[in-house]
């Protein structure tokens, strides 16, 4: 079974137990060796992620997975919070990110490359549309592998730091 199998099938037994919590279940992963995978579960709500909020959420993810028979022995559960490079995993977390800056891994070439990075600046039909250094792409949803926000951080100021 591939990384990514067990991944989907995860996200489609815990996001509805996630929604039940209150949180939305924003992208799971999946590494390791198949006898002690390592299940990363990273979670969100409008008020943000606490500490708290991840001890909790440990609790109920531990005892969803405990009892999916789909995950057989041990395995290290990580639970985390998106980050700042959060991951994008579904058509509204593209909406949503409008406007923002996005690195997108595909799992097949499109216009002859299979990784852009740039502004998402629509989602239209099934696609997401980014600009990645003045070229437009249509990117379909069902050929992205792996896509998350890319923040570029300026730590110049106005003081004559360089930048």
């Amino acid at each position: 079974m591939s990384e990514t199998d067990l991944a989907s099938r995860l996200i489609k037994l815990l996001e509805p137990v996630a929604d039940e919590h209150g949180y939305e279940l924003v992208a799971v992963e999946t590494a390791g060796a198949d006898h002690m995978p390592i299940v990363r579960i990273f979670i969100d709500n409008e008020q943000g992620i606490s500490l708290d909020a991840v001890a909790a959420a440990n609790e109920w993810i531990s005892e969803s997975l405990d009892a999916y028979e789909g995950l057989r022995g041990s395995f290290t559960l990580e639970v985390s919070s998106p980050g700042i490079e959060r991951p994008l995993r579904t058509r509204e977390h593209f909406e949503r990110f409008v406007n923002s800056t996005a690195k997108v891994k595909t799992s097949r070439p499109i216009d002859g490359r299979s990784a852009f990075t740039g502004m998402i600046t629509a989602v239209e039909g099934d696609d997401i549309v980014m600009d990645c250094d003045g070229t437009t792409y249509r990117i379909p949803l069902d050929a992205v592998r792996k896509a998350n926000l890319k923040v570029e951080i300026d730590f110049g100021n106005d003081k004559g730091v360089p930048r």
